[in-house]
């Protein structure tokens, strides 16, 4: 599926109040966040007209493939060429059910090519932080897209996944340019991350330690993962990821409430 080159990050409870907009700035692609249910996406559908809208990501620890398949096809039917079926493990700390993620991937993509109708390799993708499960997105899905990284592990997965897949990380970002009051909002944000087991061993890989992970994360850490400053300045990391291989970034803002119009206007105006 054509995803273009920058998408944005928006939590399904926060509602579609800014869909229209978001799509007459210009992203090509709204990622539904926060572990949404196909229903919850439908919404984002509606208010849209050319958006493809992608699960960013659907938690398989709470879902059948086959249900999931059947709502694939019922929103496929419905908007033709504009979903797309994100899936991933999450976290441990969220999911009491987690045990060999890896294994638990496979067996839903199976259950998604066994259900009548399949969901199509090219209409879903992994959200894939290792090694393993990196070769396995690339194996059964269109790609990968990957949260709470730096461009160093977009280099990695582009590397690891091959030419051919899609990689599309996800980017935290804060428009503001007071870099301590900024570094404030992105801790808020990676809080919750920078605790999770999945999160930290991936940035441990990158080559963080143990203190940066501390205090809600080093400023070397933050600067990293969380994309701060001017829009401008925000767009050059944008394009930090593009450089590295990724084929799209999608932006989240974080900081300015649940509809940060301001700072999609500005993002917008910065990279299209």
């Amino acid at each position: 599926m054509e995803i273009g080159r920058f998408g944005v990050w928006r939590v399904h409870r926060y509602g579609t109040d800014t869909v229209p907009e978001i799509e007459a700035l210009g992203f090509t692609t709204l990622w539904v966040g926060s572990s949404p249910s196909l229903a919850q996406v439908r919404p984002f559908l509606e208010r849209s007209s050319t958006l493809l809208v992608a699960t960013g990501i659907l938690n398989v620890w709470r879902h059948e493939p086959a249900a999931v398949a059947a709502g694939h096809a019922e929103l496929t039917h419905a908007f033709p060429g504009r979903f797309l079926l994100g899936i991933g493990v999450g976290h441990p700390e969220a999911t009491s059910e987690y045990t060999r993620p890896l294994a638990k991937m496979r067996a839903f993509f199976d259950g998604l090519d066994a259900a009548a109708p399949p969901v199509p390799r090219e209409q879903r993708i992994a959200a894939a932080l290792g090694p393993k499960m990196l070769d396995l997105a690339a194996e059964r899905s269109l790609g990968t897209h990957p949260y709470l990284t730096t461009p160093e592990h977009t280099r990695v997965a582009r590397e690891r996944v091959g030419p051919d897949a899609v990689v599309a990380p996800g980017l935290a970002c804060v428009v503001e340019t007071d870099a301590e009051v900024a570094r404030g909002h992105a801790r808020e944000y990676a809080a919750r991350y920078l605790g999770t087991r999945n999160y930290s061993a991936s940035l441990l890989r990158l080559g963080f330690g143990e203190r940066d992970l501390e205090d809600g994360g080093s400023d070397r850490l933050i600067d990293a993962v969380v994309a701060h400053g001017s829009a401008g300045r925000i767009a050059e990391a944008v394009h930090e990821h593009l450089d590295a291989g990724a084929d799209h970034v999608c932006l989240q803002p974080v900081g300015h409430g649940a509809a940060p119009l301001d700072d999609y206007r500005a993002l917008a105006s910065a990279l299209l």
